[in-house]
Protein backbone atom coordinates (compact mmCIF):
# COMPACT_ATOMS: atom_id res chain seq x y z
CA UNK A 1 0.00 0.00 0.00
CA UNK A 2 2.75 2.17 1.14
CA UNK A 3 4.41 1.97 -1.97
CA UNK A 4 1.56 2.24 -4.16
CA UNK A 5 0.85 6.03 -2.66
CA UNK A 6 4.57 6.70 -3.22
CA UNK A 7 4.03 5.68 -6.79
CA UNK A 8 0.83 7.94 -7.24
CA UNK A 9 2.26 11.03 -5.44
CA UNK A 10 5.29 10.78 -8.30
CA UNK A 11 3.24 10.07 -10.87
CA UNK A 12 0.61 13.07 -9.76
CA UNK A 13 4.37 15.51 -9.59
CA UNK A 14 5.02 14.54 -13.44
CA UNK A 15 1.77 15.28 -14.60
CA UNK A 16 0.87 18.71 -13.18
CA UNK A 17 4.71 19.54 -13.93
CA UNK A 18 4.32 18.62 -17.37
CA UNK A 19 0.23 20.43 -17.42
CA UNK A 20 2.45 23.55 -16.01
CA UNK A 21 5.68 23.48 -18.14
CA UNK A 22 3.05 22.58 -21.30
CA UNK A 23 0.92 25.89 -20.78
CA UNK A 24 3.62 28.18 -19.88
CA UNK A 25 5.08 27.23 -23.17
CA UNK A 26 1.90 28.51 -24.89
CA UNK A 27 2.37 31.70 -22.97
CA UNK A 28 5.86 31.72 -24.20
CA UNK A 29 4.32 30.90 -27.47
CA UNK A 30 2.11 33.60 -27.57
CA UNK A 31 4.84 36.05 -26.42
CA UNK A 32 2.85 36.73 -23.09
CA UNK A 33 4.55 38.01 -20.01
CA UNK A 34 6.06 35.11 -17.84
CA UNK A 35 5.44 37.50 -14.68
CA UNK A 36 1.89 37.26 -15.15
CA UNK A 37 1.62 33.82 -15.46
CA UNK A 38 3.70 33.02 -12.21
CA UNK A 39 1.54 35.30 -10.40
CA UNK A 40 -1.73 32.86 -10.47
CA UNK A 41 -2.49 31.10 -7.56
CA UNK A 42 -3.41 28.68 -8.95
CA UNK A 43 0.18 28.19 -10.73
CA UNK A 44 1.64 28.46 -7.71
CA UNK A 45 -0.11 26.19 -5.30
CA UNK A 46 0.07 23.51 -8.16
CA UNK A 47 3.97 24.04 -8.16
CA UNK A 48 4.04 23.61 -4.39
CA UNK A 49 2.10 20.76 -4.51
CA UNK A 50 4.36 18.88 -7.18
CA UNK A 51 7.30 20.06 -4.90
CA UNK A 52 5.82 18.27 -1.60
CA UNK A 53 4.52 15.57 -3.57
CA UNK A 54 8.15 14.70 -4.79
CA UNK A 55 9.80 15.23 -1.23
CA UNK A 56 6.76 13.04 0.09
CA UNK A 57 7.46 10.35 -2.92
CA UNK A 58 11.01 10.25 -1.52
CA UNK A 59 10.35 9.71 1.94
CA UNK A 60 8.88 6.85 3.93
CA UNK A 61 5.71 7.70 6.06
CA UNK A 62 7.41 6.41 9.05
CA UNK A 63 10.12 8.70 8.49
CA UNK A 64 8.07 11.65 7.50
CA UNK A 65 9.26 14.97 9.44
CA UNK A 66 7.22 17.85 11.15
CA UNK A 67 8.35 19.69 8.61
CA UNK A 68 7.20 17.85 5.64
CA UNK A 69 3.77 17.20 7.83
CA UNK A 70 3.18 20.68 7.49
CA UNK A 71 3.73 21.29 4.33
CA UNK A 72 1.66 18.59 3.21
CA UNK A 73 -0.61 20.35 4.71
CA UNK A 74 -0.37 23.38 3.71
CA UNK A 75 -0.27 21.70 0.45
CA UNK A 76 -4.03 20.39 0.92
CA UNK A 77 -5.41 23.54 2.43
CA UNK A 78 -4.35 25.39 -0.64
CA UNK A 79 -5.46 22.99 -3.14
CA UNK A 80 -8.84 22.69 -1.88
CA UNK A 81 -8.96 26.41 -2.02
CA UNK A 82 -8.21 26.26 -5.64
CA UNK A 83 -10.94 23.55 -6.62
CA UNK A 84 -13.69 25.57 -4.22
CA UNK A 85 -12.82 28.92 -5.93
CA UNK A 86 -12.66 27.83 -9.56
CA UNK A 87 -15.81 25.76 -9.19
CA UNK A 88 -17.84 28.69 -7.01
CA UNK A 89 -16.11 31.84 -8.95
CA UNK A 90 -14.61 31.06 -12.21
CA UNK A 91 -15.70 27.66 -13.63
CA UNK A 92 -17.67 29.87 -16.09
CA UNK A 93 -15.38 32.05 -17.01
CA UNK A 94 -12.93 31.66 -20.28
CA UNK A 95 -9.81 29.86 -19.46
CA UNK A 96 -8.13 31.49 -23.03
CA UNK A 97 -5.12 29.97 -23.72
CA UNK A 98 -5.18 26.94 -21.35
CA UNK A 99 -6.47 23.37 -23.12
CA UNK A 100 -9.01 21.60 -21.44
CA UNK A 101 -6.75 18.99 -19.87
CA UNK A 102 -4.63 20.81 -18.37
CA UNK A 103 -7.28 22.70 -16.78
CA UNK A 104 -8.94 19.61 -15.68
CA UNK A 105 -5.77 19.11 -14.01
CA UNK A 106 -4.71 21.70 -12.21
CA UNK A 107 -8.26 22.94 -11.29
CA UNK A 108 -10.00 19.57 -10.22
CA UNK A 109 -7.74 16.47 -9.96
CA UNK A 110 -5.04 18.18 -8.00
CA UNK A 111 -7.18 19.60 -5.92
CA UNK A 112 -8.94 16.17 -5.33
CA UNK A 113 -6.34 13.83 -5.09
CA UNK A 114 -3.56 16.37 -2.28
CA UNK A 115 -6.75 16.95 0.04
CA UNK A 116 -7.27 12.85 -0.09
CA UNK A 117 -3.88 12.23 -0.07
CA UNK A 118 -3.78 14.09 3.35
CA UNK A 119 -6.87 12.14 4.27
CA UNK A 120 -5.33 8.30 3.79
CA UNK A 121 -2.15 9.05 4.59
CA UNK A 122 -2.46 12.03 7.45
CA UNK A 123 0.58 13.28 9.59
CA UNK A 124 2.57 10.40 11.74
CA UNK A 125 2.09 12.98 14.59
CA UNK A 126 -0.76 15.46 15.26
CA UNK A 127 0.03 19.19 13.91
CA UNK A 128 -0.85 21.73 16.48
CA UNK A 129 -4.06 24.05 16.69
CA UNK A 130 -1.75 27.09 15.72
CA UNK A 131 -0.96 25.00 12.11
CA UNK A 132 -4.31 26.57 11.23
CA UNK A 133 -2.76 30.05 11.11
CA UNK A 134 0.24 28.78 9.48
CA UNK A 135 -2.12 27.85 6.68
CA UNK A 136 -3.17 31.62 6.18
CA UNK A 137 0.31 33.16 6.00
CA UNK A 138 0.95 32.59 2.49
CA UNK A 139 -2.76 33.01 1.06
CA UNK A 140 -2.51 36.71 2.66
CA UNK A 141 0.96 37.21 1.39
CA UNK A 142 -0.28 36.40 -1.97
CA UNK A 143 -3.01 39.05 -1.84
CA UNK A 144 -0.72 41.84 -0.53
CA UNK A 145 1.67 41.04 -3.86
CA UNK A 146 -1.69 40.83 -6.24
CA UNK A 147 -3.20 44.15 -4.70
CA UNK A 148 0.49 46.02 -5.01
CA UNK A 149 0.99 44.74 -7.92
CA UNK A 150 -2.48 45.15 -9.57
CA UNK A 151 -1.98 48.63 -8.57
CA UNK A 152 1.04 49.17 -10.34
CA UNK A 153 0.58 47.61 -13.64
CA UNK A 154 -3.49 47.46 -13.79
CA UNK A 155 -3.28 43.88 -14.55
CA UNK A 156 -4.97 41.22 -11.72
CA UNK A 157 -5.09 37.56 -12.04
CA UNK A 158 -8.74 36.96 -10.74
CA UNK A 159 -11.18 39.25 -11.59
CA UNK A 160 -12.63 39.59 -7.85
CA UNK A 161 -9.72 40.81 -7.14
CA UNK A 162 -9.73 43.80 -9.70
CA UNK A 163 -11.64 47.13 -8.09
CA UNK A 164 -12.61 47.69 -11.42
CA UNK A 165 -14.64 44.72 -11.81
CA UNK A 166 -16.07 44.55 -8.22
CA UNK A 167 -17.05 47.71 -7.13
CA UNK A 168 -13.90 49.43 -5.48
CA UNK A 169 -11.62 48.64 -2.83
CA UNK A 170 -14.33 47.31 -0.51
CA UNK A 171 -15.85 44.78 -2.77
CA UNK A 172 -11.67 43.36 -3.19
CA UNK A 173 -11.90 43.25 0.47
CA UNK A 174 -15.06 41.53 0.55
CA UNK A 175 -14.30 38.72 -1.30
CA UNK A 176 -10.58 38.77 0.25
CA UNK A 177 -12.61 38.13 3.70
CA UNK A 178 -14.85 35.06 2.36
CA UNK A 179 -12.31 33.63 0.90
CA UNK A 180 -9.80 33.77 4.07
CA UNK A 181 -13.23 32.04 5.83
CA UNK A 182 -12.90 29.84 3.33
CA UNK A 183 -9.35 28.83 4.20
CA UNK A 184 -10.11 28.88 7.83
CA UNK A 185 -13.01 26.61 7.53
CA UNK A 186 -11.04 24.46 5.10
CA UNK A 187 -7.90 23.67 7.30
CA UNK A 188 -9.76 23.77 10.50
CA UNK A 189 -11.68 20.55 8.81
CA UNK A 190 -8.46 18.87 7.42
CA UNK A 191 -7.28 19.06 11.10
CA UNK A 192 -9.87 17.64 12.62
CA UNK A 193 -10.05 14.98 9.81
CA UNK A 194 -6.29 14.00 10.38
CA UNK A 195 -6.20 14.05 13.82
CA UNK A 196 -5.96 10.84 15.65
CA UNK A 197 -5.53 8.71 12.26
CA UNK A 198 -2.24 6.63 11.70
CA UNK A 199 -0.12 6.55 8.77
CA UNK A 200 -0.84 4.16 6.34
CA UNK A 201 1.39 1.31 7.33
CA UNK A 202 4.32 0.46 4.94
CA UNK A 203 4.21 -2.89 3.03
Amino acid sequence: MHKLLRLARLCLAILVLAAIGQQLALHAAHHFSFANFFSYFTVLSNLFAALVLLVSACTPAQREHPWLSLLRYLSAVQMAIVGLVFALLLRHLDVGLMQAWINTVLHYLMPVAVVLDWLLAPAPSPLARKTLGKSLVLPALYLVYTVLRGQQTGWYPYPFLNPANVGGAAGVALYAAGIALCFVLVGGLLLWAAKGRRPVAPA
